[in-house]
């Protein structure tokens, strides 16, 4: 298993203002916070935009992606001289064509005349097309030499695949925490993994969302960046707020249910996504009912402090 380090801490210029600052304000209202917040946060993206960070690959791995680009990059330049070449040579016999109609429409006194000329067109057409067979004789031998090269490649990456596993499926899970009482409101399994649309996020979130909600918090994925999500903030009628780039910390609570889950999960196996299922749906039923360690609950578990909660309004 590799061992990346951890990303290094962003460190503040003087001066510098970030829309997170909102919530230092004492006194304020929540609901005003958020909504300057999200307000700060549109703004910003149309100022900068966020740097993607990749882990560093394996060394092999780094190296073999480079030799099948370069060797990727070399085949494309190969095809684009030939098809100059294929070009060129069609036009040749065009041109012979033209010369072999002309020549045939002369009478023969004007073919006494124009012989010398027309066995030098001849001579030349020959050299042309001996050229051309020995063109076409090294583009055979420069296909198996490719065809060598990247069956090379592939052995390598089998065998680096033998000792690291590729993954043949990937399972993405929707994390939903309402961050008042710190309840997980579903964890919505997608077999597409990767390829999670957003119109599948939004069916999942349509039944899950509760009726009175005001702030969705989200970092900035394509799912909850699309049209279809904005539908969805629309409808709902819900402040739609996304997490400044490469501060994971805007979205904590989330961010530390992942943790637990993921360290749940790491005692658990599972063969079908069935079985995943009813161990999400057990994972959720446990983190709800457990004593929580915010200091906003108190020491008591998601489900109790959202029946304090509610209690307290009614009275």
């Amino acid at each position: 298993m590799a061992v990346f380090p951890p990303p290094e801490p962003r460190v503040e210029a003087a001066g510098e203002t970030w829309p997170g600052q909102v919530f230092d304000a004492e006194g304020a209202e929540y609901g005003e916070q958020m909504a300057a917040y999200a307000e700060q946060r549109a703004a910003k993206r149309h100022q900068r935009r966020g740097r993607r960070r990749s882990r560093p690959e394996r060394p092999e791995l780094a190296l073999l992606r480079a030799e099948s680009q370069e060797l990727r990059c070399q085949r494309r330049r190969q095809r684009g001289v030939r098809q100059a070449s294929d070009e060129a040579w069609r036009a040749a016999r065009q041109e012979r064509r033209r010369q072999r109609q002309a020549w045939r429409a002369l009478s023969r006194a004007e073919k006494r005349q124009q012989r010398v000329q027309h066995q030098a067109e001849e001579a030349n057409w020959q050299a042309r097309k001996a050229a051309r067979q020995r063109e076409l004789e090294a583009r055979r031998a420069e296909d198996g030499a490719w065809r060598q090269a990247r069956q090379a490649l592939r052995e390598r990456q089998a065998q680096l695949d033998q000792v690291t596993p590729p993954v043949m499926a990937w399972l993405a899970i929707l994390v939903v925490i309402d961050n008042c009482t710190r309840r997980c409101l579903g964890l919505p399994l997608f077999t597409a993994g990767v390829h999670v649309t957003a119109e599948m996020v939004v069916e999942a979130l349509r039944a899950l969302l509760p009726a009175e909600l005001q702030f969705l918090i989200s970092d900035n994925g394509p799912q909850f960046t699309a049209q279809a999500f904005a539908a969805l903030a629309q409808a709902a009628n819900f402040i739609h707020v996304r997490i400044a780039p490469h501060r994971g910390c805007t979205n904590g609570i989330a961010e530390r249910f992942i943790g637990t889950l993921k360290e749940w999960l790491a005692d658990r196996t599972w063969t079908t996504v069935e079985e995943l299922i009813t161990l999400l749906a057990e994972f959720q039923a446990f983190y709800n009912d457990r004593p929580h360690q915010g200091a906003e609950l108190k020491g008591l578990s998601p489900n109790e402090y959202a029946r304090h909660l509610s209690s307290s309004s009614t009275c």
